[in-house]
């Protein structure tokens, strides 16, 4: 489920979105009016959607669509001469007067968007450092000349024990070493 923050000039209006959004089953963490709410909204997030109108109290959807961390999207509820205006081309817009189908269904295809976008950021491998990958290797050679394992098994061994302790590969292996030590 995505972070969905609503940014309205008007604080009526942003909590009627904000109701409209409930009722339709998304869930809105914050309801902003203006854009320096939304920013103080975003930092502790790693992603979400920002459903506002053109001018916000403090600013226009433009320049706050610049101040937003990647990760994030925004869904512009303006009229269409607004639109023409933007040269963002990650920027999602819905027509004045609103209606409700076109809210939903448009919101609902930004979140699962985002939710393709988190699953391929989890699926891609990190990338470690050499320094790290100089240490699960050194665990391996440990394992592999004490206890007569080889690298598949030695490894696989790492990865069990940080899964089961709840360490990161890299940390199980200082302990490993650490452990070893002769």
């Amino acid at each position: 489920m995505a972070n969905i923050i609503v940014a309205f000039p008007k604080a009526e209006d942003a909590k009627n979105i904000r109701n409209l959004l409930n009722r339709n089953g998304f869930h809105v963490i914050a309801v902003c009016t203006t854009g320096a709410q939304v920013l103080t909204c975003v930092e502790d997030l790693n992603d979400g959607i920002i459903v506002c109108g053109y001018r916000l109290a403090d600013m226009r959807y433009m320049e706050l669509h610049d101040y937003l961390p990647d990760g994030f999207q925004m869904l512009l509820v303006a009229s269409e001469q607004y639109w023409m205006e933007s040269t963002a081309d990650d920027l999602v817009c819905v027509g004045m007067p609103l209606k409700v189908h076109d809210l939903i269904d448009t919101l609902t295809m930004m979140e699962e968007t985002q939710l393709k976008v988190r699953r391929r950021r989890k699926a891609k491998p990190k990338i470690r450092s050499g320094e790290e990958q100089a240490v699960i290797d050194q665990a391996k050679v440990v394992l592999m000349e004490r206890n007569n394992m080889t690298e598949t098994e030695a490894h696989r061994y790492i990865q069990k024990c940080s899964m089961d302790s709840g360490t990161n590969i890299v940390e199980t292996a200082h302990m490993i070493l650490d452990i070893m030590k002769p």
